[in-house]
């Protein structure tokens, strides 16, 4: 899925995957014009930690169904933040106190917010 318009389709299957399961506050990044070493950043939450791995399974499923993989997933076995790397785009699964910890809408806050 290398470039742009990759990367907005592998994202948009993160997306909808991470909605089936019933994420919430589904934000995307667009780090296009920010400096950053990939694309997007799509970030959700789960309300426990089971729900955040079932996101992030779900999130992968639906991106290998395209055929990617990803080059790295950190944080599964602690879910209390997934990391799954794409590299030209990273989802971000969080249980709430982690995600308000990191507030990486705050850090990214040169980013674009793309309406989902």
């Amino acid at each position: 899925m290398a470039g742009t318009a990759g990367a907005a389709v592998g994202a948009a299957a993160g997306i909808a995957a991470a909605l089936d399961k019933k994420a919430e506050d589904v934000v995307v990044l667009d780090l296009t014009k920010a400096s950053a070493f990939t694309d997007f950043f799509v970030i959700c939450t789960g309300n426990n930690k089971r729900q955040v791995q079932a996101i992030a399974d779900g999130v992968q499923e639906a991106i290998a169904k395209r055929g990617a993989k990803p080059a790295l997933v950190e944080g599964y076995e602690r879910a209390d933040w997934i990391l799954i790397d794409y590299f030209d785009f990273i989802v971000h699964v969080f249980m709430p106190q982690t995600r308000d910890f990191y507030a990486l809408e705050k850090l990214w806050g040169d980013a674009t917010k793309v309406e989902i």
